[in-house]
């Protein structure tokens, strides 16, 4: 093990990690939730044609690996004359991933809620829609935190498929290293070593925001 090249390249792959691999995950996270709740919607809604359509985009989405889908949109867009940058094409490719995954997430959490906190919304004169908005999606909010939590820290770890495309985040970083350096093994567990730390963190992060969340929760 080559120590002193490990704590040079220690702050480059630390930098790639906080400037590339987490703004990625964020930003696809964000723009995921959004679409999950959507398809989430179509999925319950009584009208067959909608609640196909959020069926098969999901199936569409569990249904094939992350990477093709990754790289039909940065390969396979441009020969239809749809051309993408690298980071745009990762945010797209992982917000739909995303969406797809936590869509049933969201979903199963909005099912959870007893169907009485529907009919107190609408004792008080609320529409469905605000009644999902004030009433429901709160607490679906509560019992949906862990599994998207977990979602989210996937994310962080698969947005290393994104070297593949050229988007520099922290394991692009560590391969411009390895093959400068021809230290492939000591650099890509350096690599290793911090998406374990930043999964550590998050995980706390998780487990204080669950804590938080459940005094507000009756027992």
């Amino acid at each position: 093990m080559d120590w002193q090249l490990v704590a040079d390249s220690f702050w480059p792959l630390l930098q790639g990690g906080l400037t590339g691999t987490i703004p990625l995950a964020l930003a696809s996270f964000a723009i995921g939730l959004v679409l999950a709740l959507l398809v989430a919607l179509l999925r319950l809604s009584p009208n067959p044609v909608l609640s196909w359509i959020g069926r098969a985009y999901v199936s569409v989405i569990r249904g094939t690996p992350l990477l093709v889908q990754l790289f039909v949109i940065f390969y396979g867009m441009p020969t239809v004359g749809i051309l993408l940058d690298p980071w745009p094409s990762a945010i797209i490719a992982f917000s739909l991933n995303v969406g797809g995954y936590a869509a049933e997430i969201v979903r199963a959490a909005i099912l959870s809620v007893p169907k009485g906190q529907w009919e107190a919304g609408w004792t008080v004169g609320m529409s469905p829609a605000r009644s999902l908005q004030r009433v429901i999606l709160p607490q679906a909010a509560r019992v949906s935190v862990p599994p998207l939590s977990n979602t989210f820290i996937s994310l962080v770890k698969d947005t290393s498929l994104a070297s593949l495309i050229l988007v520099t985040e922290m394991f692009r970083k560590a391969q411009e290293i390895a093959a400068f350096s021809n230290e492939f093994l000591t650099i890509y567990v350096e690599a290793a070593f911090i998406y374990w730390l930043f999964c550590t963190v998050l995980s706390s992060g998780q487990n204080a925001l669950e804590k938080r969340l459940d005094r507000y929760v009756a027992h």
